[in-house]
């Protein structure tokens, strides 16, 4: 048994809060610099067709770097990754602040984003193999969660704030103490890593390859608008990707231990889990980006007040988060899922719809509801799929996958979004580009509901199994797709055995039709 797992309960909720707290710190990082980035262009000199850059070089080396995360949490140790992960925050953070050109902080987001590659599958594959399968997990992946959700729409509620009191600056160094701290802490809260697994292997081949083809083909998809479709940069950064990406089907085949084991591409939740978090990301993600531009451009908002303007958001994401894994334990994941999506695609579409040159805060909000609860429910309810029926000594990997999955999402649903946005602007001014910016950026949104429709068809491949226990649950060795449903009455699981099922009806997945 797990070190953590064993030990009293304070300790592990300690450990849990921890963990969350560093998910935020991660989560937040993407989007703080979102309202600042006026600021950060006015003094470093970025273009209008660079600023972007300074989110993308997060997002590509994050998404680049996650796989080789989740494989070094499972083999070197998730603490240790923990740590690593944090310390690269810190370092890259206070670069960040410091930087005076262009160059110097691009190279800092990369770090940062390598950080939180490191940082995200150890923290979720220590909270899987902390909780059992089942009730006990939905509810802790719920407050990790939540923290996640939540850190996406609070960095761009810091980041105003910080950027209207302190600058730019700040939204850089206010990582310097929190990463540190957690670091720190992490020696004292979380367990020590046990011996190194023997007979396993790091595949060194598998994870360069699988770096090297993630970040040439993310870089290829957030720069292509940019540079070119057609421009040598991208047309040799997406072949030389997809070379890279032959090469590791191959070496994953020769592979003793591969980076990727055939049984975890098996797992129906974990490839439903994965398609979903690309589509969560592509489509969700994206909205807090033309949120904050519609706010700044459209309606006028300083920075300060973008942020403010954020808090309602960030309130439903919460409360989505917590709901979500109650939800999924309750009614399975497939409803739970299909649920929130249908509400977030008519969120999207009605903040879409209110999204006007001369609309009201107040015309925004039921849009805003929808979209931002679902927002949690989904971002909780994904990685709750994404554990289901994985091994423990798996969980970094099957954590990183569907991560990697997000990460390319968020660099294609940006990259395509902001060419629907930007439609119709070129060579205006005054109030003729306000209007075109404001339609521009409800028509990007009204893809995004459309976008997230067709995330709940996809959800529905997700599979029918039993409805999770209320009591301790078993090995997760022992869930499977297709089992039939379990009834519980009066707050008792049902103790029947049924067909081909052999096992008590408490042990289940995290799953209901």
């Amino acid at each position: 048994m797990n070190a953590i797992t064993s030990s009293p309960r304070g300790r592990q909720g300690a450990t849990l809060a921890l963990l969350a707290f560093a998910m935020l710190i991660v989560s937040l990082d993407q989007y703080i610099v979102v309202v600042a980035l006026p600021e950060i262009g006015r003094d470093l000199g970025y273009s209008a067709q660079t600023l972007q850059s300074v989110i993308s070089a997060y997002a590509v080396a994050s998404a680049g770097f996650l796989l080789l995360g989740g494989r070094a949490a499972d083999l070197l140790g998730r603490r240790r990754m923990f740590v690593a992960g944090l310390a690269l925050y810190t370092g890259s953070s206070l670069a960040g602040g410091l930087a005076a050109t262009p160059e110097v902080q691009l190279a800092a987001r990369a770090v940062q984003g390598l950080g939180g590659a490191l940082v995200f599958p150890a923290t979720l594959s220590l909270v899987n193999t902390m909780f059992a399968e089942g009730r006990e997990r939905n509810h802790a992946l719920a407050v990790w969660g939540g923290a996640g959700a939540a850190g996406l729409v609070v960095g761009v509620l810091l980041g105003g704030a910080l950027t209207q009191a302190l600058g730019w600056e700040a939204v850089f160094f206010v990582n310097v103490p929190l990463a540190g701290l957690a670091a720190v802490s992490a020696f004292t809260v979380i367990a020590p890593d046990g011996a190194r697994e023997t007979g396993r292997r790091f595949d060194l081949p598998g994870a360069l390859s699988a770096t090297l083809a993630v970040t040439l083909l993310v870089f290829a998809l957030v720069q292509g608008p940019g540079l070119g479709w057609d421009s040598p940069a991208i047309l040799g950064s997406a072949a030389a990707g997809l070379l890279l990406l032959g090469a590791l089907v191959l070496i994953e085949r020769r592979s003793r231990d591969p980076l990727v084991p055939p049984r975890l591409l098996a797992n129906r939740h974990l490839r439903t889990a994965i398609a979903i978090a690309f589509l969560f990301m592509a489509t969700f993600g994206s909205v807090l980006f033309f949120l904050s531009l519609y706010f700044q451009d459209v309606r006028g908002y300083n920075a300060l007040e973008t942020g403010v303007a954020f808090l309602l958001p960030t309130a439903f994401v919460v409360a989505g988060s917590a709901l979500g894994g109650r939800m999924a334990t309750r009614f399975g994941l497939r409803t739970t899922l299909v649920a929130a999506l249908g509400v977030g695609a008519l969120g999207a579409l009605a903040l879409g719809l209110a999204m006007s040159p001369d609309g009201s805060y107040a015309a925004l909000i039921p849009g805003l509801a929808g979209i931002s609860m679902a927002d949690g429910v989904v971002f909780t309810t994904m990685f709750i799929a994404a554990a289901t029926g994985v091994s423990d000594r798996e969980q970094g990997v099957a954590a990183s996958m569907a991560s990697t999955g997000g990460g390319i999402g968020a660099a294609v649903g940006l990259g395509l979004l902001v060419l629907v946005a930007n439609a119709g602007t070129d060579g205006l001014g005054g109030e003729a580009l306000r209007t075109a910016t404001a339609d521009g950026l409800a028509a990007a949104v009204l893809v995004v509901a459309a976008g997230i429709a067709v995330t709940a068809l996809v959800a529905l491949s997700i599979g029918s199994g039993p409805r999770p226990a209320r009591d301790a649950p078993c090995s997760p060795r022992l869930a499977r797709d297709g089992d039939d449903e379990r009834r519980q009455r009066d707050g008792h699981a049902s103790r029947r055995r049924e067909r081909r099922d052999l096992r008590p009806a408490h042990c289940s997945v995290a799953d209901s039709a």
